[in-house]
């Protein structure tokens, strides 16, 4: 029962970090983006 209940408590980190290298990856594609076309992101 320890077992799970780490498993399950060490689970959420790796979600949350998965969850922000992809808004991670999306802001900087889009900051690229921007800057090849000489725009603002913002």
């Amino acid at each position: 029962m320890t077992a799970l209940l780490t498993a399950y408590v060490l689970m959420w980190p790796v979600i949350v970090a998965g969850v922000l290298v992809a808004i991670a990856r999306g802001f900087i594609k889009d900051v690229k983006e921007a800057h090849k076309e000489g725009r603002m992101v913002i």
